[in-house]
């Protein structure tokens, strides 16, 4: 589904990428971790076409029939149409807007006026919560409710692909044990998932599979379980 070939990005002088590729098939859950600054947000804000690659290329095939389209060559909003959506990290809600209205503005690209309602619907389902606060700013909900609203605004855009970047940030571990329960029922719908999270343990009992990024360069990739059980993996990001 995403396939991303010696991928080099800078931010100003600094070279923050260093000929990354990796792939992720579609229904996949996959996971990046590493230390803080190792090239994992820039890997996702390059994907969205936030940051602009000077070497490599992305290519995101929508659906098995689908023509392959280049996204190192794409405008973010062109992308985001294309089915790729991005949770940024630190959630990034409209504070002073209801929870609704966020959650509408997942759907801008949108004008299939029937489908976004379905689609409202279920989320509200998936997420209960967002439901009861409807009518709420979003700034007065607690992180892990604005976490639940960052993916639910992220999901009405209807995303092949839902890329997210440290769901787990500040919250507290029986909600971020409950916000990966929600990613893995979204993952079973049939969205493919990249996800970004400095919190290994969980990221790895989430990921089907997962890489290793240090200093802009993966040093690692492979299933899951076995990256758990890598010594090295465990030492560096596990606790021991």
């Amino acid at each position: 589904m995403l396939n991303i070939q010696s991928l080099d990005v800078y931010r100003g002088s600094t070279h923050v990428l260093h000929d990354i590729s990796l792939q992720i098939g579609r229904g996949e859950s996959v996971a990046l971790i590493g230390a803080n600054g190792a090239g994992k947000t820039s890997t996702l804000r390059t994907i969205s076409g936030l940051l602009s690659p000077r070497g490599g290329t992305i290519t995101y095939r929508p659906s098995p029939d689908a023509d392959p389209l280049a996204l190192h060559n794409m405008k973010t909003e062109d992308i985001v149409a294309a089915g790729v959506s991005h949770c940024p990290e630190g959630r990034g809600v409209f504070s002073q807007l209801s929870v609704l209205e966020n959650l509408n503005i997942g759907a801008f690209l949108r004008n299939d006026n029937e489908g976004i309602k379905r689609d409202l619907d279920q989320i509200l389902t998936l997420f209960p919560i967002l439901a009861e606060r409807r009518g709420q700013a979003a700034g007065s909900l607690s992180g892990g409710e604005q976490m639940m609203l960052a993916v639910g605004r992220a999901l009405m855009s209807r995303p092949k692909l839902l890329m997210l970047d440290e769901p787990s940030l500040g919250l507290a571990p029986l909600i971020v044990e409950q916000i990966f329960k929600l990613l893995q029922e979204v993952n079973e719908t049939g969205v493919t998932i990249l996800l970004v999270e400095q919190n290994a343990v969980m990221a790895l009992e989430f990921a089907d599979r997962a890489y290793v990024i240090e200093t802009g360069r993966v040093v690692m990739e492979g299933p899951s379980n076995e990256l758990a059980n890598d010594d090295n993996v465990r030492k560096a990001y596990l606790g021991g």
